[in-house]
């Protein structure tokens, strides 16, 4: 076979948070990206607003960059273990991958998931050991931890024999060996973009056999529709041209080692638009070859996994691709609330269906339930991250909803009732182990592993439910006075673990509409912790707080001082008020009950209850059986 000698198709894969945009950020600069595309600012390939905001990749992102000749095609990969599906389905469209290992803390748990993954499929990894620059770094720990992980993974001998360099990602530079660093001066990335060249094979390209190529990723725009991306193994495509799109699944999903599989639809369709990355853009072209990464639309349906072929390959497609099903679900329902549609727009069900079928079209890890609810679907995906980020899309293009509670999705093995499982990695300062084994235990973890770093702290991998880890991330934080990290990714399922207690304290519900008080809410603080503030517009059956105890306290915010001929004019003055708890979203989600839901508007999150008038919730309670 033939190979396109100056191509290089590389994705770069990391743990969340150990630099892998800011070394996106400095190879295009290095590679005189910034000609072509005036000054980079940074983090630029973290493009969507809300990973700036957070720091996190979403989704998968490419770029090109030229240098001396040879033109290489990277993928910035997520980090989250909650959009980890979209990583493994990337490594098909590459021929290497370039781990990031953070010299402070060495491989965490989306390191070791997305590896073990890399290695199965005989790619042959860099390895680029990040901040070496800084006072915690110890690259040498790294390193070693890296050389344990890829033996414990089962790799090769070849793959184990993997290139290493040491530099930062942020400052922008590259050495082959630490004795290359003088007083941590940078070198440039001259020595990464050559070690990418020489260990990263290039594409196998048979340009002459029938055209034939994989989706791996999905896109969408209101312009061209849906598009399919993936490497073109095989063959070239010309715009206009027709070919074959062939959806696939395998015929027993819980036994893939024996790759059997049906095809479940052919169509015959047209090439509308072919686009290849150019910079940081997509840059439409008349026809692509065998080794280039592309986009093209045309087909009606497009999913991942789809073969694209030339007529010739009927009946002949690729495996389908492991697609990650949803541990967690939550209902997505239509705001009913007494101010609705004053802070938003009030979509209907029909419009909630229809933002969230376009999800669909890109988000293949997301499925949406139609359950015959008047007021909503349900919607499940992989974690808590993933579906609090589509509710903060859909809130800042202009709409109001209410969600419930996130819920795990069981399993029935047998005769036994099973359950996700996440493995969790946590590093604490020593003198905060006892509160986290505690809390820990509570939500029926298992330690697995405790690891004593020199540093102070302990490093403790666990073994937990999903459900005791939903609430739990800001409790930790708290607890761990922001000092404590905390990494999980899914693990599978097992059988489930028992029951866990839920939140052990009971909310503040109004009884009444209009404006809270200074008066009254002076009052209520005593009783709880306030997440409003005075002048704030309540209604009946919304949540303004946290009772101190058990149990749901109603009370009426809006209550105003009597005045007497008594009173002094300066009364008010003395009113002395707590600074209130501001809920963001994913602290709403993480602290509502069963029977409460999150409200959603462009300029609020309130907290309220399911059923909103005092006297209905409680012939509700009544009729539930102890």
């Amino acid at each position: 076979m033939k190979r396109s000698e100056s191509i290089r198709n590389i994705a770069i894969i990391a743990h969340i948070d150990h630099g892998k945009t800011t070394l996106i950020d400095s190879i295009f600069r290095a590679a005189r990206g910034v000609q072509e595309h005036g000054q980079v600012e940074e983090r630029f390939m973290d493009s969507n607003e809300l990973e700036r905001e957070k720091g996190i990749t979403i989704r998968a992102k490419h770029c090109t960059v030229e240098w001396k000749g040879y033109r290489i095609n990277i993928i910035d990969t997520p980090g989250h273990a909650d959009f980890s599906g979209e990583v493994e389905r990337i490594l098909s469209t590459v021929d290497s991958v370039l781990l990031l290992v953070d010299a402070g803390e060495g491989p965490m748990p989306q390191t070791r998931y997305v590896l073990s993954h890399a290695l199965k499929m005989g790619l042959k990894p860099i390895v680029y050991i990040n901040k070496v620059d800084r006072k915690e770094a110890d690259p040498l720990m790294a390193l070693n931890a890296t050389f344990d992980l890829f033996f414990e993974l089962g790799a090769t001998d070849e793959q184990a024999e993997f290139p290493v360099l040491y530099g930062s990602g942020l400052t922008g530079w590259a050495v082959n060996e630490l004795e290359e660093i003088d007083g941590g001066e940078a070198r440039g990335m001259d020595a990464l973009f050559e070690a990418i060249i020489e260990h990263v094979d290039p594409p196998l390209a048979d340009e002459e056999s029938p055209f034939l190529m994989q989706v791996s990723t999905l896109a969408w725009n209101e312009y061209t529709g849906q598009m399919g991306c993936g490497k073109i193994q095989s063959g070239t495509l010309r715009k206009g041209e027709n070919f074959l799109r062939t959806a696939t699944k395998w015929e027993d999903p819980t036994d893939r080692e024996n790759e059997n599989f049906v095809i479940t639809g052919t169509e015959e369709t047209k090439a509308v638009h072919i686009y290849v990355t150019s910079g940081l853009d997509r840059l439409e072209v008349e026809e692509a070859a065998a080794g280039d990464i592309v986009w093209i639309s045309g087909p009606k349906e497009i999913g991942i996994g789809d073969t694209f072929s030339s007529s010739e390959l009927e009946g002949f497609p690729l495996p389908p691709l492991d697609i990650e099903e949803p541990t967690v679900s939550m209902f997505f329902l239509v705001n009913n609330g007494p101010f609705s549609g004053q802070e938003g727009q009030a979509i209907t069900l029909r419009q909630l269906k229809d933002r969230l079928t376009r999800e669909l079209h890109v988000n293949v890890s997301l499925r949406m339930e139609d359950l015959g609810r008047p007021d909503g679907v349900k919607v499940s995906g992989r974690g808590e991250l993933q579906l609090a980020i589509l509710i903060e899309e859909m809130r800042r293009e202009g709409m109001e909803l209410c969600v419930s509670k996130p819920e795990v999705i069981t399993e029935i093995r047998g005769d036994r009732l099973h359950e996700p499982i996440e493995d969790l990695v946590v590093d604490i300062p020593e003198e905060y182990q006892g509160v986290v084994f505690e809390k820990l235990s509570r939500r029926k973890a298992r330690v697995r592993e405790i690891q004593n770093l020199r540093t102070g702290l302990m490093r403790i991998f666990f073994t937990v439910p999903t459900r005791g880890l939903i609430g739990y991330r800001g409790e930790f934080l708290t607890d761990t006075r922001g000092l404590g990290i905390m990494s999980s990714r899914f693990c599978g399922y097992a059988p489930w673990a028992g029951e866990i207690i839920p939140r052990n304290r009971g909310a503040l519900v109004s009884l009444d509409s209009g404006e809270a008080t200074g008066y009254q809410l002076e009052n209520l603080q005593e009783r709880g912790t306030l997440f409003i503030a005075p002048m704030d517009r309540i209604y009946a059956g919304m949540i303004i707080g946290e009772n101190s105890r058990p149990g749901d306290m109603p009370c009426n915010p809006t209550k105003k001082k009597q005045a007497t001929n008594y009173r002094a004019s300066t009364k008010d003055f003395t009113t002395k008020l707590d600074v209130p708890r501001k809920m963001t979203l994913e602290k709403a989600l993480e602290w509502i009950a069963e029977d409460e839901l999150v409200e959603i508007t462009p300029k609020s999150i309130r907290l309220r209850k399911q059923i909103l008038d005092d006297g209905e919730r409680r012939k509700a309670a009544k009729k539930i059986p102890v």
